[in-house]
């Protein structure tokens, strides 16, 4: 059984550089074209760019792949991980400190062996193309920042469920499914106030003119929100994005300072009532209660093959445990669930183009918003002629090009 289960992910990794080598291909071949609705604003020379830069942080994507997945076919398919498991077992006698020491350790060793991909990423890739602000200071401050906080939620999470495991062996899928639900939606309160601050800087927004045409903006879509702030975004990147965060009474729209430089005033009101459409349309909720729906089942799904005895065994291994189990059932889902990748970023699309249409309707400047999104890929050197089932399969967004000609159409 082990033999087919590492021919099922390599062929689901097969499968994954296939899809990027189709693309790449689309690129090399259509690079060059400017399309109608992008000229006089995207010219050969921005495109070869793009296409270079395309090129290179795929090239990077495919090396850190190979290295990842050669890590997790080493760990799970050879004798590392029951030498691992023991290690951990021989430390405590606690069912709840193995287990959260398992994952602890486990997490942070692929945070350590990840580092030079981040650093060839920030410090090579972004910084040929123009984009890398941030210095080994900042870089080396979030890496600290972020391990830290990653670690405090996992051991708060891993710690909890472990507990009810430990104390409802019959039912801790559905308790750990309520618990995990109960802080998901403890954190999209608290994240703004709590974690966002601690890696960027925000402001409101030195122009009070504009913010008030946001405000009046937001209340004729029917949305209030707490506040309109600007992040120090620059300190990092000259990439540029916009979004809204926190939940209920804490909405509040966050404009990157970068964003704010590169759009003129009706732009940055379009960008801001497509945010809004995903509030008014329900996708944040929908998105949520589809979440937590497939949360809820793969609780299930992850009780009924521990309770069943035979995982281990899969793997080639007399036993395991919990956290070795829930590893493998981590890798299990891994391969199973590559194939309904199009399904959900079918869904994420339709809910992008829903969010034009409301940002239209609203606005009333279907020119403003195709100008926006014009500047946006511009700026930020997006692939304008993706491979369509590259696309299909991977896209959480339609094709750029795509969302302006209906705009414009």
């Amino acid at each position: 059984m082990k033999t087919v289960l590492i021919a099922a992910y390599l062929l689901r990794f097969a499968a994954a550089c296939g899809l990027r080598y189709l693309n790449l291909q689309h690129l090399k071949r259509h690079g060059a074209s400017v399309p109608k609705e992008f000229l006089g604003t995207v010219d050969a020379e921005a495109l070869a760019k793009t296409a270079r830069y395309t090129l290179e942080q795929s090239r990077v994507a495919l090396i850190q792949s190979v290295y990842d997945s050669a890590l997790l076919l080493a760990f799970l398919f050879t004798p590392l991980l029951p030498l691992y498991d023991g290690w951990i077992n021989a430390l405590s006698g606690s069912f709840v400190v193995r287990g959260v020491l398992f994952m602890l350790l486990l997490t942070l060793a692929q945070g350590v062996l990840d580092i030079p991909f981040s650093l060839h990423a920030t410090f090579r890739v972004e910084k040929r193309y123009g984009f890398n602000t941030t210095t080994p200071r900042i870089w080396l401050t979030d890496f600290f920042k972020s391990t830290l906080v990653s670690a405090a939620l996992l051991v708060i999470l891993f710690a909890a469920a472990l507990l009810l495991v430990k104390s409802s062996p019959g039912l801790w899928w559905l308790w750990v499914w309520g618990f995990f639900a109960l802080f998901s939606v403890t954190m999209i309160y608290l994240s703004p106030y709590l974690i966002e601050p601690l890696f960027s800087k925000f402001e409101p927004l030195g122009d009070a003119e504009l913010e008030e045409e946001i405000r009046r903006l937001l209340e004729k879509g029917g949305l209030k929100v707490k506040g309109v702030l600007q992040m120090d975004a620059s300190r990092r990147s000259l990439h540029s994005n916009a979004y809204f965060t926190g939940i209920g009474r804490v909405k509040r729209i966050v404009l990157y300072d970068t964003l704010v430089k590169q759009m003129e005033r009706p732009e940055l009101l379009a960008i801001l009532a497509h945010e809004a459409g995903h509030w008014k349309r329900g996708h944040i909720w929908k998105r949520l209660v589809l979440t937590e729906g497939i949360a809820l089942a793969a609780c299930y799904a992850v009780y009924l093959l521990i309770a069943w005895g035979g995982l281990p065994g899969l793997f080639g291994l007399g036993q395991g445990s919990f956290a070795a189990q829930i590893v493998m059932v981590s890798f299990l889902a891994s391969v199973a669930t590559f194939p309904l990748t199009p399904l959900f970023s079918w869904l994420s699309r339709r809910h992008e183009w829903e969010a034009d249409r409301f940002a239209t309707e609203l606005c009333g400047m279907p020119d403003a918003l195709a100008s926006a999104l014009v500047k946006l890929s511009r700026e930020n050197l997006a692939n304008l002629h993706p491979h369509p089932v590259y696309a299909w399969f991977y896209y959480s967004h339609p094709p750029v090009v795509a969302r302006v000609a209906r705009l414009l159409g």
